[in-house]
């Protein structure tokens, strides 16, 4: 994390530069904090408050929900069943996850405007690894990409993650696989146990309307799901490898 503090200060954003870098006004991010979406900041010697990467990452994951329709008093139950302890990484998940059920967002950006929102120069292994980690794609011109703007500032976390090129590239395999293999195994699901009983009553005549209005509120609370347990298993999986050696 940058360190932007005065002298005595701890380091972090001031309330000013927190909104700034996140895109909304001072006085949404007080909002917020009145609402309890976002947790209090330090407060340093000065009685002024500083905030870290993870009320950033917050206020990217509740930008994603508004996108997504949900209402603040859906945002914040759905917040309060987050574990308290998540890290700005653990938050970038859960939106890059939450993000994976909109609509493509898929835009054309050129090396210089790439490097302006990620906050940093992107020498060509910086965008090789985005490249691998499915956040851009390089076209016929060599300074202009394909952006998947939900995941860039994850991404960007992830290039000073000691991580090599190929891993990167499997493990992103592995995840598309299993991620792939859930999503079929709940569309089976809910057709079976949820569209075609629903469907036989009659209870409505338009029965896809009824079933893509179900399906949007859901998913939501399945991509929650799933990041949960995947974040249980994966610590309880490298506890005991680690435990092992």
């Amino acid at each position: 994390m940058e360190d932007v503090s005065d002298e005595g200060l701890p380091p972090g954003f001031t309330v000013d530069e927190l909104a700034a870098r996140a895109g909304v006004t001072v006085r949404t991010v007080r909002f917020y904090g009145t609402r309890g979406l976002l947790p209090p900041p330090v407060i340093g010697p000065r009685r002024v408050g500083r905030y870290g990467p993870e009320h950033l990452a917050r206020l990217a994951l509740i930008e994603e929900l508004q996108r997504q329709g949900m209402t603040l008093a859906a945002i914040e139950r759905y917040l309060e069943q987050l574990p308290a302890d998540l890290s700005a990484q653990d938050l970038a998940v859960h939106r890059a996850l939450v993000a994976s059920w909109a609509p493509e967002s898929a835009e054309t950006i050129t090396r210089r405007e790439l490097e302006r929102r990620a906050g940093r120069e992107l020498a060509d292994r910086d965008v090789e690894r985005l490249a691998a980690m499915g956040v851009l794609e390089a076209g016929g011109d060599p300074d202009v990409f394909r952006l998947d703007g939900s995941l860039l500032r994850l991404g960007v976390e992830m290039l000073d993650v000691p991580i090599e090129h190929d891993t990167i590239l499997a493990s992103r395999t592995v995840l598309l696989d299993h991620a792939r293999s859930a999503a079929q195994e709940l569309a089976r699901l809910f057709q079976e146990q949820v569209w075609n009983p629903y469907r036989e009553s009659g209870e409505d005549p338009d029965h896809l309307t009824a079933m893509k209005s179900l399906s949007a509120h859901m998913q939501p609370i399945v991509v929650q799901a799933l990041v949960t347990a995947f974040q249980r298993s994966l610590s309880e999986e490298l506890r005991s490898a680690f435990r092992n050696r």
